[in-house]
């Protein structure tokens, strides 16, 4: 099976091509090949499949053989895999399917014939608490207390297709990730697991952030988390609806559209190499 490994900001896939739907062995796949020792090494496995909506359709299983809904730098990867290697006819704006948020629409900016950034439309964000899902039945979650471990945290809850709780601490850029992310990733007060952004707000259009990844752990960056921190900072009145969110990885420009209450997300994607797997086992 050819595969090609590609990263947005350091948020790295395996990507496959060619699939007519998800195997239903996909779950072990992304634990056996995402394995950074004793397979490929990514944080999680993407298929590019068929769409009947759209131009394409993308399914992403996490490292940990969970699937994502979402996933903001998988769709950049995915968007400029497609361009590449011809099969969007050399047109700049195309759609693809996600299982979490629908229909996307991506433009392409392209450099020299091939893809150098991407800008996503990642739509509305959902704030309602039963919706993003957090246990909590309210129209948004905006700066609300929540304990772990005897340690006291103040989260806004969005969702952009998957779920997201971003924290503001003092300094992103050194706060203890592994500590604090897994035991926030499985609070009660998220029902079906829980992203979790650490954020600190440099001025009102940048904002360092760190990302724990529901499924996946710490990742050098997140898609969808740039956008929900970009929201949950014009919540609490923090930054404008436009700003630079500064990943490990990288920067993501992020635009929440007053217009249309639409998320956009402009940023990189690259591919590292290309590769057959000749034993698959499952």
């Amino acid at each position: 099976m050819e595969f090609t490994k590609m990263h947005g900001l350091g948020n790295d896939f395996i990507v496959i091509y060619g699939e007519q739907a998800l195997p239903d062995h996909a779950a072990l796949l992304a634990v056996q090949w995402c394995d950074r020792f004793f397979g490929i090494g990514a944080d999680g496995l993407v298929y590019i499949l068929p769409s009947e909506k759209a131009d394409f359709r993308m399914r992403i299983i996490n490292s940990d053989g969970s699937e994502a809904e979402q996933c903001g730098n998988a769709i950049r990867c995915v968007s400029k895999y497609v361009y590449d290697h011809g099969y969007v006819k050399q047109r700049e704006n195309i759609t693809i399917e996600t299982l979490g948020a629908g229909v996307q629409h991506v433009k392409l900016h392209i450099i020299e014939g091939e893809v150098d950034r991407v800008t996503v439309d990642m739509g509305e964000p959902v704030l309602a608490g039963l919706q993003v899902p957090t246990t909590i039945d309210a129209s948004s979650i905006v700066n609300l207390p929540l304990e772990a471990a005897g340690q006291y945290f103040h989260f806004t809850a969005v969702s952009m297709g998957n779920p997201h709780c971003v924290i503001y601490v003092d300094d992103a850029v050194s706060f203890d990730l592994d500590t604090w992310g897994p035991k926030l990733e499985v609070h009660p007060f998220f029902s079906k697991k829980i992203n979790v952004e650490f954020a600190t707000v440099v001025d009102r259009t940048t904002v360092d952030m760190r990302v724990w990844e529901r499924g996946a752990g710490p990742t050098l960056a997140c898609g969808t988390g740039a956008c929900a921190t970009l929201v949950s900072s014009v919540l609490n009145g923090k930054t404008d609806r436009s700003a630079w969110i500064r990943l490990k990885g990288g920067d993501l420009f992020i635009e929440w559209n007053e217009a249309d209450n639409r998320v956009y997300m402009t940023g990189p994607a690259a591919m590292v190499y290309t590769g057959t797997v000749v034993d698959v086992q499952v």
